[in-house]
């Protein structure tokens, strides 16, 4: 049995309506999923959401490494200890997906005594969200071929059906396959394809959306073919936008669950940060903020992905103003970008800090750029020696950033409290001016070349024909404002995962772009990337089951 899962098993729970309580939510809001997690009503969330907001503070990273950063268990241990020091906090996080949990990175409710509670419910089935995005999404493509068959009033062109089917598993044979073969009773043979569910559209929607009523209305403007003129065939042209939010009305409905510590938090919404947008549902942020002093959220993966796309699209579409943002980092995962194998990690080597600590430095000047005030949250490690701590602390303060040494993961709330009164002076002080990297009227592909050049240091983006060609015609649709969701590799600020460290000079290679129009984004698609991942040879699928006694074993 992991660590994590025994330290979970230990905690003792209180009752969902206590940890409502104290978040200030009435029991006559809760709709109860068993002793332990809830949904919030629709009804208190809009009241609540009305209230003049808290402070809102981002947890991001450094670019993801083998060695562990610790993104999720910081952001709950810093809500934990903000509590503990007396600011009324909650904590908004993403749901997880089923495909990681049977991959490779596991689950994602946090680690030590830094979790969200119930772990194993949450990282598996939970309230059933997923379930209910996967099946709005695989509605709309079955009412697409449904239409097809029937006749194909709309004139939509087979071959240019753009709407994918989804499953929240990895499952690579998936990604290319061909529907309705069998002969003329089985529908019309086209080429189709699988996403997982953390990067459907529908995900998006359900993230973005700002009400039921805005939710139906954006999955109506999901384009889903074209016609042989290539004007656009949408969701509500198929009649699926009612259904579909039907299928989406409770799931649409905030998750309260609580952390070891007994701190209120909010879990709803999961689109992967490499694929998608990254980030926890603009409802459940929104109903945090009108309870709590202070909001600690998180986006997915390193700062060049998820902190980019939570300011540049989530704030920017829900006019959220940020005040201040934390990067996590270790000192094993700075001595990996610096050139050390994973097998060494336990060996002193500061030169290979001071290699590698150019990967944080780069993510902290990013977000400057973007007006926000930065702390580094240093997760400790036993083999951590004070030299190598230092040489971060060193080239943080050559930034004017404290880099914060946290125990967390051990030692629970206590071993973020530096953490948190670093938070609080910097929300204090007042001092962020926030702004996206980009204005809405920039062409999209003067908005794709400056993430490129501004986040990701490349010197230009390659954009084939093809690629060009759609941009202009979704500019010339009406489309130009939306912003740009980059699907690209988090290993590395390029497209090569084994570019490590703070590349420079490198071309973004854009293969395909994708037009969200429901979500309000446009997806570019750069270099090898998936948005239907594989299992890794040995999938954590292999170890987890039930013991004796029907317990799940083998989730971490």
């Amino acid at each position: 049995m992991s660590i994590d899962l025994e330290i979970a098993r230990a905690a003792t729970l209180q009752p969902i309506a206590a940890i409502a309580a104290k978040a200030g939510i009435p029991d006559s809001a809760l709709e109860p999923y068993g002793k332990y997690k809830a949904k919030v009503s629709p009804g208190f969330v809009v009241e609540a959401s009305a209230r003049p907001p808290g402070a809102l503070v981002l947890v991001t990273g450094i670019n993801p490494t083998a060695a562990g950063e610790g993104k999720t268990t910081t952001t709950i241990g810093l809500g934990d200890a903000l509590n503990a020091l007396g600011t009324r906090t909650m904590i908004a996080l993403r749901e997880p997906s089923l495909g990681p949990c049977f991959g490779v990175k596991g689950g994602a409710t946090g680690g030590g005594y830094a979790q969200v509670l119930p772990m194993e419910d949450i990282n598996l089935h939970f309230t059933g969200d997923f379930h209910a995005i996967t099946s709005a999404n695989n509605l709309l493509s079955a009412m697409i071929d449904n239409h097809l068959y029937w006749g194909n009033e709309l004139g939509m062109d087979p071959r240019r059906v753009s709407w994918r089917r989804a499953i929240d598993m990895n499952d690579r044979n998936l990604r290319d396959c061909v529907v309705g073969m069998g002969g003329a009773t089985q529908g019309v043979v086209r080429e189709d394809g699988f996403d997982i569910t953390v990067a459907s559209e529908v995900m998006a929607v359900f993230c973005l959306a700002k009400d039921l009523a805005d939710l139906q209305a954006r999955l109506g403007r999901i384009i889903v073919a074209r016609r042989r003129d290539g004007t656009a065939v949408t969701a509500a042209d198929v009649k699926a936008d009612g259904s579909m939010a039907a299928l989406l009305r409770d799931a649409f409905s905030p998750n309260l669950v609580q952390t070891i510590a007994g701190s209120p938090a909010l879990v709803h919404g999961g689109p992967f940060a490499n694929i998608a947008h990254g980030c926890n549902s603009v409802v459940a942020t929104r109903l945090a903020l009108g309870l709590a002093d202070v909001v600690v959220t998180e986006a997915g993966f390193g700062a060049d992905l998820g902190a980019e796309k939570f300011f540049d699209i989530k704030c920017r579409l829900a006019g959220l103003n940020p005040a201040c943002a934390v990067i996590v980092a270790t000192v094993r995962a700075l001595k990996m970008h610096g050139g050390v194998a994973k097998s060494a990690l336990g060996t002193e080597d500061v030169a290979a800090v001071e290699r590698g600590v150019v990967n944080l430095a780069r993510h902290v000047e990013n977000l400057h750029k973007f007006g926000v005030p930065v702390v580094v949250a240093l997760n400790k490690f036993t083999s951590d020696t004070d030299a190598e701590i230092k040489a971060v602390q060193a080239a943080m303060a050559r930034l004017d950033t404290q880099a914060i040494l946290c125990t967390h993961w051990g030692d629970g709330a206590a071993g973020a409290m530096e953490l948190g009164r670093a938070v609080q002076a910097r929300i204090a002080a007042g001092a962020a001016s926030f702004a996206p990297l980009y204005g809405d009227a920039m062409p999209l592909a003067e908005k794709l070349r400056t993430i490129a050049r501004e986040i990701y240091r490349a010197e230009d983006v390659s954009l084939p024909a093809t690629v060009v060609q759609k941009l202009k015609r979704w500019e010339e649709e009406g489309f130009g404002h939306l912003p740009v969701c980059v699907a690209k590799t988090q290993y590395s600020f390029s497209a090569d995962p084994t570019a490590l460290g703070a590349p420079t000079g490198h071309v973004l290679p854009v293969r395909d772009v994708r037009l969200s129009a429901g979500a309000g984004f446009v997806v570019a698609v750069a270099g090898e990337i998936m948005t239907m991942p594989g299992l890794p040879r040995r999938p954590a699928a292999e170890t987890i089951g039930l013991n004796a006694a029907g317990q799940i074993e083998g989730l971490f």
